[in-house]
């Protein structure tokens, strides 16, 4: 979330208002907007202040047409029905509110039986408000439990723990390795290799590394990290070093996709190396923004003393978890997809979003001015950039261009070493359709001439043109 400043009284800019938001007297009442940067003095009637707040948020884009983002643009009425129902529950109250409690618990139950924990009843789990939470809480997990291997000689002052992974990875493992006082040792891009290479993984290990990140679908090209190879790779310098280093899948989004799609692929609790799972629920779980999960194989990947148990909610409850009061409705909301899609929904659904990618990603390899990084058959996520002959607009260019049509399609460049590498990305989701799609690349082929006819490409401050957001 980003960070704001306040606004001097200098910044006020008074607006006139339609004189029929008001309800008493308009004309006296209403001459005014209310101030922006400090409360009013006086209340306003809720259909005036609901119609301001509606009114400004017009201009955010269009979330439907976002092509950036990860997370649920689009549910059912019934789901937004039931989130509604229980917007007024706080989750950390479990006493009070038993039966969301044991939603949650289903959920945690469902989700270590798709990704194959050895015994799912002893699987421990819980929901948070997102992937970015979950991998902090896996990381300090990791971290306690390599702190309790290491208690004869951390914490100490030449002792530093650290962290390996992709220079991929998504941007909660830095603010994980900076708040909790870990090195992060990150695996480089190189050549066609979008992101982390097992072996090279395993030569950064040492007696202070307290695990390896794996990503299942990269937010930067949409590809699975080989999860199997990298285990395979830790088996193997156990063998030489005598080295025990687990492994953290970071599922986002692949936690959801992997195991309907791509059932032959092993990632999951199935490697015995693999401590600890996250997952978005908000993204191809399905469910609007506020939710993901962490799971950890059983016991003893979760160290006792992380948990925490209350009393004062009216019942003694462990909780494990960064933050303390939310909404119980997004958790309801997972449940209520689960219940409705079950496996073969689930199947169908993502297998869709994948058609959708895969076709999309043919059609501008079609057009000719764009070469493509991958193709939308592991996330249904593809990464595209401009041929080589193409020298008179850049991707930054195209990303502007479409925004002026509603399109939200992020250009960004890749990390060290293919900093050489700018791209545009585009997330297919559950209600992007084909339909939609074929409106995108038409859209887009009606750019081209225009963009081909520039002397040079337009973006002057490539970081302000556009965002990467995950």
């Amino acid at each position: 979330m980003p960070l704001h400043q306040g606004h001097q009284e200098s910044d006020e800019r008074p607006l006139a208002v339609n004189p029929f938001y008001g309800e008493a007297d308009p004309a006296v009442e209403m001459a005014e907007a209310p101030p922006k940067h400090r409360l009013a003095h006086a209340p306003l009637a809720p259909a005036t202040a609901y119609q301001l707040v509606h009114d400004e948020l017009m201009l955010d884009g269009n979330s439907r047409l976002n092509l950036a983002t990860f997370v649920t643009t689009w549910m059912e009425p019934q789901a937004g029905l039931l989130m509604s129902e229980c917007q007024d529950k706080n989750m950390i109250d479990k006493d009070e509110y038993p039966r969301t409690a044991e939603l949650e618990r289903r959920c945690v139950a469902m989700l270590a039986d798709l990704w194959n924990a050895p015994d799912p009843s002893a699987a421990m789990g819980c929901s948070t408000t997102g992937s970015s939470e979950a991998c902090m809480l896996a990381g300090m997990a990791l971290k306690r439990r390599w702190a309790k291997r290491n208690a004869d000689r951390y914490p100490s002052r030449d002792v530093r723990p650290n962290l390996v992974m992709g220079v991929n990875v998504q941007v909660c493992w830095e603010k994980f390795c900076t708040f909790w006082e870990v090195e992060a040792r990150q695996v480089p891009m190189e050549g066609d290799r979008f992101h982390l290479d097992p072996q090279a993984a395993a030569e950064l290990c040492d007696e202070n590394t307290i695990g390896v990140v794996g990503i299942l679908g990269s937010t930067f090209d949409g590809s699975y990290e080989p999860i199997a190879e990298l285990c395979a790779a830790l088996d193997a310098l156990q063998e030489r070093t005598g080295l025990d280093i687990p492994v953290h899948v970071d599922g986002a989004s692949g936690g959801m996709v992997a195991p309907f799609l791509d059932e032959d692929l092993v990632w999951d609790f199935r490697l015995p190396r693999v401590a600890s799972i996250n997952t978005s629920g908000h993204k191809y779980g399905l469910v609007y923004p506020g939710v993901g999960w962490a799971l950890w194989r059983d016991r003893e990947a979760l160290p006792e003393e992380l948990v925490f148990r209350v009393n004062y909610l009216g019942g003694e409850m462990p909780t494990f978890a960064l933050n303390f009061s939310r909404p119980g409705a997004q958790v309801v909301a997972q449940y209520y997809t689960f219940l409705r899609l079950g496996r073969e929904g689930y199947r169908l659904v993502q297998q869709s979003t994948r058609d959708v990618a895969r076709h999309l990603a043919g059609r501008i390899e079609a057009l000719g001015d764009f070469r493509l990084l991958t193709r939308g058959d592991q996330l249904p996520v593809f990464a595209f950039t401009t041929a080589a002959d193409i020298t008179s607009y850049d991707v930054f260019d195209v990303s502007r261009r479409l925004r002026e049509n509603g399109w939200l399609v992020p250009a960004y460049t890749f990390p060290p070493n293919r900093e050489d590498l700018s791209v545009l990305r585009v997330v297919c989701r559950n209600g992007f359709s084909m339909d939609l799609a074929e409106m995108f690349v038409e859209d887009l082929a009606r750019l081209l001439p225009d963009l081909r006819r520039q002397p040079h490409p337009q973006t002057r401050d490539r970081k302000a043109a556009t965002g990467f957001h995950h």
